[in-house]
């Protein structure tokens, strides 16, 4: 198995083969605590809340597990073995050339498509500060930035994530302890509040157990992301110890980040009121009296997308990069610059988002919406064929180096089992829901023509090597 992460030379960089180990731990421990902290929270809770009620902390923590079950099998995967196609490289080896082509290629798709989300998001914020000029320039120059960072070195990318992250990380950290004393009556003008809001207006679960399973359907995609450090440990000198670190804070990352901050919010305020359903933290904190509230969210949102934006170009270039190397993708993906980046990867990555950008500003009811659509169930593909990778790979792993095994999977292969269960589970809710059934029927779909084009590639890879 692969480990080599050494970094290269300028010449063998330019020659193609190697990724540059330019990410330093901080990089990628704050690309690992920032991961789990995108828009969504901050602006898409207000739907779940509303939908759910306080009962949605059950959905976080549904989905919560998940993630830690999921990231538990890709860090003992990612440990052992580290690659910059991460489980579409795991798949590829454990379940065949076809699993690692569609997963990596609606993997892509699905991020490239966030590109778009996420700069369209934060051109709405800049618009709003600087209204003289157009959304859609903006949008360009955001992208612009970011793609030029990626294209100058990994390092530049782990910096702007770095101090994005940071950015993440304090305000999410301020809001909580401001929260639990606003919670406890220890701010001025404020007073206990107790459970009264957690159990009244209509209970804990307002809208029936059923609401807890609605709700979870958004929350799962809000922790698409937790993966990324899995993909840029490859990039660093020590990627054993940075996927290790990751994998066994994600526990309290996920519990802090998320159900301590939206625990603040049901508890200090009525979970049906129009404030909370249209912004919740900008609700929490007009609340407490924090001047300019609206405003400082904004500053926090257009960092979160900012930094979703700067995650999505890296980890779409990196998982075209690994499906170059792998013959999966043109071979140009695979190339990398004097720099150790992978520049045709990137270009190729930001061409389709500058693309979906254009149809978000043209056709944003019809063609943006069908990507957002056939994109939306690539998490629980993702996380089902993680699942199904880290059962081959553990044998795998055992027989040939099982030294490699820093990182196990608790109650392997009990818990894993669980978790496609639990996974299978939200599959089958989501044809219970309007707007979930459009998603997985859309995203079968798009699974379906990828599946298409990974047999005719193979077809043809065999038709050739037939012929050597």
């Amino acid at each position: 198995m692969s480990t080599d992460t050494k970094p290269t030379t300028a010449h063998e960089a330019a020659t193609g083969g190697h990724l540059q180990a330019g990410l330093k731990n901080r990089h990628l421990s704050m690309i690992a605590i920032g991961g789990v902290i995108g828009a969504g929270l901050f602006v898409g809770s207000g739907a779940g809340i509303a939908s759910t009620g306080p009962g949605i902390l059950l959905s976080y923590t549904l989905a919560g597990v998940l993630v830690v079950m999921v990231m538990r099998m890709l860090g003992e995967m990612a440990a052992a073995d580290p690659q910059s196609g991460s489980f579409s490289a795991y798949a590829d080896r454990a379940l065949g050339r076809w699993a690692g082509f569609t997963i990596g290629w609606l993997y892509w798709f699905f991020w490239v498509v966030v590109l778009a989300v996420e700069a369209t998001a934060g051109a709405k914020i800049l618009n709003h500060w600087v209204p003289g000029v157009p959304q859609w320039a903006f949008a360009l120059l955001v992208m612009a930035v970011l793609t030029a960072t990626n294209l100058f070195s990994v390092s530049s990318y782990g910096e702007f994530e770095f101090w994005f992250a940071g950015i993440k990380v304090v305000a999410i950290a301020a809001f909580i302890v401001i929260g639990v004393l606003a919670v406890l009556g220890l701010l001025p003008g404020t007073h206990a509040v107790g459970a009264e809001n957690l159990t009244g207006h209509g209970g804990f679960l307002p809208h029936g157990v059923g609401a807890v399973f609605t709700g979870m359907l958004t929350v799962v995609f809000a922790f698409m992301g937790s993966e990324i450090v899995t993909l840029a440990a490859g990039e660093s000198a020590d990627p054993e110890k940075a996927v290790s670190k990751a994998t066994n804070s994600v526990i309290w990352r996920i519990g802090v980040f998320y159900l301590g901050s939206i625990a603040i919010v049901v508890t200090l305020l009525p979970w049906d009121s129009a404030s909370v359903k249209g912004s919740p933290y900008v609700a929490v904190l007009e609340h407490v009296g924090i001047p300019g509230a609206a405003g400082v969210m904004d500053v926090i949102v257009l960092t979160a997308v900012l930094s979703c934006l700067n995650s999505g170009l890296y980890t779409a270039s990196r998982m075209a990069f690994s499906l170059g190397q792998r013959g999966d993708a043109p071979r140009a993906f695979a190339q990398v610059s004097g720099r150790g980046v992978p520049r045709t990867a990137i270009l190729s990555s930001v061409v389709f988002g500058f693309v979906a950008v254009f149809f978000n500003y043209t056709s944003p009811d019809t063609v943006f919406q069908f990507l957002l659509n056939s994109s939306g169930a690539v998490a629980l593909f993702v996380w089902l064929v993680i699942c199904f990778s880290q059962l081959r790979m553990r044998k795998i792993i055992e027989r040939e180096a099982p030294e490699r095994l820093t990182v196990r999977m608790w109650l392997y292969p009990y818990l894993t089992w669980a978790t496609i269960g639990l996974i299978g589970f939200v599959v089958a809710y989501m044809f219970t829901d309007h707007d979930g059934r459009i998603q997985m029927i859309l995203s079968l779909v798009a699974a379906a023509v990828v599946l298409t084009a990974a047999a005719v590639v193979d077809r043809r890879r065999k038709a050739a090597a037939a012929l050597q």
